[in-house]
């Protein structure tokens, strides 16, 4: 099963089903999405969903008021025609916005050094894979690191603290089976006696769970 974030793209007949199932007023985003070829994100599974069913969702550039609108709907998996990872960090930085850019290029450098791969998803991926404008002068940086080791997880834990500091950087670390945590969260945690316990999200369900559970998930990978 892919996971949340996972960039989703439909056949045709896959579209027409999602826009003859939408609401009336999300029908023309879905048939826009379509005629341009831009792809879904994969978000959480709705309760009672069926096995053959993803929920999908898309996000509209944010209107005047700065409000972002986010279409969910669901296509069969006989309807996708793909599926990727999100975006790679290094793939984006050609797109950073300039007041982003040195320090943004810093911390892939440093990220690169330290064998640690970051994705992004969110306003600055939106504005990439469809070229309209996402990002305001509050947009973040959204990032989804999927650490393999306990010890690869600590270093990109670290790097993002250091480098939060000159970015606004926010986003989830993807344990085991799924399972997100925003990374500030785990920063947190880490400071503390292990005890501590974070909001995770799962493919179905958010929930707490103690932070020493979900790195005990990667001593074991």
């Amino acid at each position: 099963m892919p996971a949340r974030h996972s960039l989703v793209w439909l056949s045709a007949e896959g579209w027409q089903r999602a826009v003859q199932t939408a609401a009336a007023g999300n029908r023309a985003a879905l048939e826009r999405w379509q005629s341009h070829d831009w792809p879904a994100v994969l978000r959480r599974r709705e309760p009672d969903t069926p096995e053959e069913q993803l929920c999908l969702g898309l996000a509209l550039p944010p209107d005047a008021n700065g409000d972002k609108a986010r279409i969910p709907f669901q296509a069969q998996f006989g309807d996708v025609r793909r599926i990727t990872d999100p975006l790679a960090l290094r793939a984006a930085l050609p797109y950073a916005p300039p007041a982003w850019s040195r320090a943004l290029n810093a911390f892939a450098g440093d990220c690169l050094h330290s064998g640690i791969a970051m994705r992004i998803y969110g306003s600055w991926a939106w504005q990439i894979l469809t070229q309209q404008s996402y990002l305001t002068r509050t947009s973040d940086i959204d990032l989804l690191f999927t650490p393999g080791s306990t010890e690869e997880f600590r270093r990109g834990i670290a790097l993002l603290a250091q480098h939060a500091a000159r970015l606004p950087l926010d986003g989830e670390v993807m344990f085991a089976d799924g399972q997100a945590v925003a990374w500030k969260e785990c920063w947190q945690a880490l400071q503390g006696d292990g005890g501590q316990q974070v909001l995770v999200k799962a493919r179905s369900t958010v929930r707490l769970a103690p932070m020493a559970a979900l790195v005990s998930t990667l001593e074991s990978a």
